[in-house]
């Protein structure tokens, strides 16, 4: 499977204003994310990750080593436009990327800038929004959605593009329970119905359950990488990190500590289940 996004020996540092102490985020970061992947980046705040995600569609740029997107390289200023066209970005406070009054006018905005032709745009907007599950909402203002809904509608401006990644930063962090379980449902989704890539950079676990790979980092680095079974079976380092394993995977830890000896890598609720009960009946 080809690489769509690489970085090389990727550094970047944060300037402190005058007085203050310079700030090294990524220390020389090497990455491949293959085309169609489903890829988890976990990190305790201030690891690295949502600068490392900036990178991959140029909103940020090396200050070393090199970031290349579909064989593009993010320092050509020329590629920028087709770069951010082929990877799209979502963030964690969807009020910051509605702009328009009207839910259906803020999907059709980047097709737009794009130069995409209204027919095709009002195919796009429609495609998207049923997609997401907000074509009925499409005339309602997105200031009267719920967390949830704004979020769904973010998504859909990003889908309307036809990008081939998207970067989802931390996308479920200002949402309650249900809205969380409804975008990351719509994000799987996205991979496995549409085939495009997914990059989700996140804080709760049980979110990067299903990936395909996860990176791991701390201090500007990649400290581990690996399946969703590999890392989370990896509790002592993960907890030395500053993070926590999902739930499923703390109860078998937990379990084995007293001497029950279940697998780690059972990491769904169902898999949990299953090898308590093999368990139970030796």
């Amino acid at each position: 499977m080809a690489a769509i996004i690489t970085t090389t020996k990727l550094t970047h540092t944060y300037t402190a204003p005058e007085g203050g102490e310079d700030k090294l985020a990524l220390c020389g970061v090497d990455i491949e994310i293959k085309k169609g992947e489903f890829v988890a980046i976990l990190g305790h705040n201030g690891s690295g990750k949502s600068t490392l995600a900036r990178h991959f569609n140029a909103m940020l740029k090396p200050e070393s080593g090199v970031v290349t997107v579909a064989g593009m390289d993010t320092a050509d200023e020329g590629a920028t436009l087709e770069i951010r066209r082929r990877v799209g970005m979502v963030f964690q406070n969807p009020d910051n990327q509605i702009v328009a009054n009207v839910v259906e006018e803020d999907v059709a905005f980047a097709p737009e800038n794009l130069g995409v032709p209204p027919d095709e745009i009002r195919k796009r907007v429609d495609d998207a929004l049923r997609t997401v599950g907000m074509y009925e909402y499409r005339e309602h203002a997105p200031h009267l959605l719920s967390g949830g809904q704004k979020q769904r509608v973010a998504i859909a401006g990003a889908i309307a593009m036809q990008p081939e990644c998207i970067v989802f930063d931390e996308p479920t962090a200002m949402l309650d329970p249900q809205g969380r379980e409804d975008v990351v449902a719509i994000i799987r989704a996205l991979r496995d119905e549409l085939g495009i890539t997914v990059i989700l950079i996140t804080h709760h676990m049980e979110e990067a359950i299903g990936c395909d790979r996860i990176f791991v980092m701390s201090e500007g680095n990649i400290v581990a990488s690996g399946t969703p079974g590999k890392i989370f079976s990896d509790v002592e380092l993960i907890r030395s990190l500053g993070l926590d394993v999902p739930d499923t995977v703390e109860l078998m830890y937990e379990l084995n500590r007293a001497g029950w000896n279940l697998p780690l890598d059972a990491l769904t609720v169902e898999e949990c289940a299953e090898a308590i009960r093999l368990r139970v009946r030796v």
